[in-house]
């Protein structure tokens, strides 16, 4: 089966749904799919990769958003997919992109649209009317396409409560190989921090929904006590400017993107403690890894992550006597191996198989709903 993926804001140095849309792609192909995924670039594109066939489409840089683009085109997406007959549609973005559920539906394609944010708690942080419009354009995007694919069960909540028919969960998974404690580095630790020093990581985008700002004010926080710490941010975006700004006098080493998954790895490895504080996380892919990398985290309490997480890390209120507060209640071996034990339990082919039956293409008895 043919199934053509879209996705706007996409980027070379996009981190979670980059890695989501290579990884089920990749799982698709294994199960004898012919996945073909379609994002926006600056130019036009058609390559073979190892997640299948991928085509890039011309779209526009989207104001401030630090590199995202968008795919606006509709005439030329719509004669794309046309030309490509998927045999199924799946669709990670619930705005810009919400048009082509109607043209699944006149071509009589079954559809899926990936809830990979939570729109109401992206219209708070922009100081709009969330739950309104959220429901709103919620119930259009769930009238648009045959199937919602929510990660959690916080991510679903918002749909859950407008009583959606057509609503599936499936959890997403890590690369347990690839992340693993085996990559501790001590060449890396000696560059980062001195003998004795906490060795704090805070990976993702530099953006406001991230809020990378909160990690830094806990190093702040823990400094203030007296606590040798030293904070590592591995990322870019568009606050990376004023976040050095913030952390003028305090010992925060910004590494950049990491496109090197080996040298995110080991970073992930080698840490004490790893900050995920985004409030509107719908999963946390990132925060996955640290915990595969037998790395405990702290996480914000409104977001899922306390459901990823489990009994592996610490959730707070947003304050930063709370994240130095966890830091210090985070240290410790056995934590490093329960942060392990709770990262078995996601796995990509796992979220492949799920992903499969949302689309039934395989047996969908057991899907969970």
């Amino acid at each position: 089966m043919r199934i053509v993926r879209l996705a706007n804001f996409v980027t070379p140095v996009s981190g979670g749904l980059r890695t989501t849309l290579d990884e089920l792609g990749a799982g698709y192909l294994a199960a004898g799919h012919e996945p073909v995924l379609v994002v926006p670039g600056e130019s036009a594109g058609d390559e073979r990769t190892r997640a299948g066939r991928r085509i890039t489409v011309p779209g526009p840089l989207v104001p401030g958003m630090g590199g995202y683009r968008v795919i606006t085109g509709r005439r030329r997406l719509r004669r794309l997919l046309d030309a490509l007959e998927p045999d199924r549609l799946e669709v990670s973005d619930r705005t810009t992109l919400r048009w082509t559920g109607s043209w699944a539906r006149a071509a009589g394609v079954p559809s899926a649209m990936v809830s990979h944010e939570s729109l109401a708690g992206l219209l708070r942080l922009y100081r709009l009317p969330a739950r309104t419009l959220a429901d709103r354009l919620n119930r259009a995007s769930a009238e648009a396409f045959d199937t919602v694919i929510c990660t959690t069960a916080w991510a679903a909540a918002e749909f859950q409560r407008l009583a959606v028919p057509n609503l599936v969960r499936v959890p997403l998974g890590v690369d347990l190989r690839s992340f693993t404690p085996g990559n501790f580095d001590d060449g890396l630790r000696a560059g980062l921090a001195r003998p004795g020093e906490l060795l704090l990581v805070h990976c993702g985008r530099l953006s406001p929904e991230k809020r990378p700002d909160r990690s830094i004010l806990a190093l702040a926080e823990l400094r203030r006590r007296g606590v040798p710490a030293v904070l590592a941010v591995a990322g870019t975006g568009p606050l990376l400017g004023s976040l050095r700004a913030r952390a003028a006098g305090l010992p925060v080493r910004f590494l950049g993107h990491l496109a090197d998954r080996d040298a995110l790895a080991k970073l992930l490895a080698t840490a004490d403690v790893a900050f995920a504080p985004g409030p509107v996380e719908t999963f946390g892919l990132a925060a996955l890894e640290a915990l595969a990398s037998g790395t405990p985290v702290v996480v914000s309490r409104d977001s899922a992550l306390p459901e990823v997480i489990g009994p592996a890390g610490a959730a707070v209120d947003d304050d930063p006597g709370a994240y130095a507060d966890a830091v210090m209640s985070l240290l410790g071996r056995e934590r490093r191996e329960s942060a392990r034990a709770r990262a078995e339990h996601y796995t990509w082919p796992a979220a492949v198989r799920g992903f499969l039956r949302a689309h039934r293409l395989i047996d969908t008895s057991a899907s969970p709903r």
